[in-house]
């Protein structure tokens, strides 16, 4: 019986645990595939069990298969931020062109009133409420806390762990690590 793809990308991950964060979500299979692919070309070996044996048993190989993931790691880094300026752009040229943001703006208000309302929701009601729904609206605060901690990332830039990223993804780009 052969190996999923994403079973097989995960038990990859034990040589380049950044494996196991391109495994949820949409592109799920896509990477797993890629990362799989990667593996058979760096071992020569179609058998999901038997490139881990391989890469168990030659630290060159598991350096190649490594050095592969942070080449996929620092595209991915790449396509990330070239979305994130592009979004940038997008904003600057529809302040230019003398328009405003509504959209924009009505995400902030309605993240700062879900924020407001489910804060006021705990602080009135929490000594009446089972401790479930204070559970519940507090994930519900945090999630709006959330959305506005990124909004406020986006307006502003870039924080100091993401300008550290940056510069990491750089200083690899300059060293040769993207394909």
């Amino acid at each position: 019986m052969p190996f999923p793809i994403i079973a097989s990308a995960l038990g990859l991950a034990q040589f380049a645990p950044v494996i196991a964060k391109w495994l949820g979500g949409n592109q799920a299979e896509q990477m797993a595939e890629e990362v799989v692919q990667v593996a058979r070309r760096v071992t020569g070996q179609e058998d999901p069990t038997q490139m881990m044996q391989l890469l168990r048993e030659n630290s060159l190989l598991v350096a190649e298969f490594q050095k592969s993931m942070m080449e996929i790691e620092a595209r991915l880094e790449l396509a990330f931020l070239e979305d994130r300026q592009s979004a940038r752009l997008r904003d600057v040229a529809f302040i230019q062109g003398g328009h405003k943001n509504t959209r924009a703006d009505i995400m902030v208000i309605s993240a700062a009133f879900g924020l407001v309302s489910c804060l006021g929701c705990l602080t009135l009601y929490s000594g009446h409420m089972p401790g479930e729904a204070t559970g519940i609206i507090s994930t519900i605060a945090d999630i709006f806390g959330a959305c506005l901690k990124d909004a406020y990332a986006f307006e502003f830039r870039s924080s100091r762990g993401s300008k550290e990223k940056d510069s990491t993804v750089a200083a690899m780009i300059e060293r040769g690590f993207t394909g």
